[in-house]
């Protein structure tokens, strides 16, 4: 089985190299428990990995040595600018995350469609003094699900894609909820055939629960990243479990199926630093 490696060594370690190759993988968040901070880790990680590949065990791990690595990294954003989006990493991660994330990963922004029909104006969106050859611009005609469905035909094959987020679109009262979630079954299968991973970013607790358990049967994976429940324990802790992915659960040890322990430094980014069994 092909693996596509998610940045985070001592998960990949565990899970054998990564994630399967042809995945649609839900990552869903609690409010600042780590669904970002393991987006660009992941980003940054891999693109260190693709520029010194004699380096990969000690990036990745020895387990992400006969993985597979992703041509490039797409992050697609609805309502963030990508200065913003930067900002964030800069502000939180050493240097170097910034460093390579700005220059390689390649963004596109379909904020001119997300917010079109609403009462937000064009130029809170950046379309007034647009630089024209950022790969944030999108002139075209087509409505925002149709533009997102192009892209990835055209720029999800052997890539990673990042959707931040599925929560800007189940929120948007101009898009129909069930027209998305088909298009995220379809996207299931399209993935087989495209043979890289899609990272889909949904925030917990927004929608309706069965809104929820709806998505959550119409993708491969899901990682769920969680704030720690344990009021006797001063520090937050945040907790990675990994609640769906047929294909990986049933090869791992039974004590390995557990809930991971994670920290975010400014340096490693996300880490997993132990695991809890659940019995």
């Amino acid at each position: 089985m092909k693996k596509i490696p998610t940045g985070v060594s001592d998960l990949d370690a565990i899970i054998k190299g990564g994630v399967p190759a042809g995945s649609v993988v839900l990552l869903f968040t609690e409010i600042g428990a780590g669904g970002l901070e393991y987006v660009y880790t992941s980003s940054a990680k891999i693109l260190r990995a693709k520029s010194n590949p004699e380096d990969i065990p000690s990036i990745l791990g020895d387990e992400c040595k006969g993985s597979n690595l992703p041509e490039d990294i797409h992050y697609i954003t609805f309502s963030r600018a990508k200065k913003d989006i930067l900002e964030e990493v800069k502000t939180s991660f050493d240097q170097h995350y910034y460093d390579i994330i700005q220059k390689n990963v390649k963004f596109k922004d379909l904020s001119q469609k997300y917010f079109k029909r609403t009462m937000v104006p064009p130029s809170w969106s950046g379309d007034d003094g647009r630089d024209k050859t950022d790969l944030f611009s999108n002139n075209d005609n087509l409505d925002l699900l149709k533009g997102l469905v192009q892209f990835l035909e055209d720029n999800a094959e052997d890539n990673m894609v990042v959707i931040d987020s599925l929560t800007d679109l189940l929120t948007n009262s101009a898009i129909d909820n069930e027209k998305l979630i088909t298009i995220v079954k379809g996207m299931r299968r399209a993935s087989r055939k495209w043979g890289g991973v899609i990272y889909l970013l949904l925030s917990k607790d927004i929608l309706e629960r069965s809104m929820e358990y709806h998505i959550i049967d119409s993708v491969d994976g899901v990682f769920n990243f969680r704030w720690s429940e344990n009021k006797r324990v001063s520090k937050r802790q945040r907790y990675l479990i990994v609640d769906k992915f047929m294909s990986v659960l049933p090869h791992l040890k039974r004590e390995k199926i557990a809930r991971f322990t994670a920290e975010v430094t400014d340096y490693e980014g996300y880490v997993v630093i132990n695991y809890e069994r659940i019995i």
